[in-house]
């Protein structure tokens, strides 16, 4: 699976999500997202230690954002192939499991559709590719 579409990331991150995850690696040097499927979570980006998440065989690989690979089930991937994931911070807490929690502030995942116009035209969003 390729992780661009058209020559476009099939996952960004704002300079707000690089920020935490710089924090979060200096805690836990080697981690990974996995875009949550909506049950007790939401539909939040977790982020784990890459040690104590198990990657299934119809885990899809997005790309990476700041180093850090980030995952979707396949059948999820389905549904939002044709977005692009933008993944942010907002203030409050993360996810039960995910290693934002505590932190008073969380990742959050922004999209839009592909071939709709500069990632950077999400309202308030700075985008880096990385």
């Amino acid at each position: 699976m390729e992780t661009t579409v058209n020559g476009e990331p099939r996952v960004l991150a704002t300079d707000a999500a690089l920020d935490l995850i710089g924090e979060i690696r200096r805690d836990h040097p080697d981690i990974l997202f996995h875009q949550s499927g909506g049950c007790c979570d939401g539909s939040s980006p977790m982020c784990y230690p890459a040690n104590e998440f198990m990657i299934g065989d119809s885990d899809v690989r997005l790309g990476e954002i700041g180093g850090v690979p980030v995952y979707i089930s396949a059948s999820q991937f389905e549904a939002w192939k044709h977005t692009q994931l933008i993944i942010d911070v907002v203030p409050g807490r993360g996810g039960m499991f995910s290693l934002d929690n505590g932190r008073e502030k969380r990742f959050l995942t922004r999209s839009r559709l592909f071939g709709g116009g500069d990632a950077c035209a999400v309202p308030g969003v700075a985008v880096k590719t990385v």
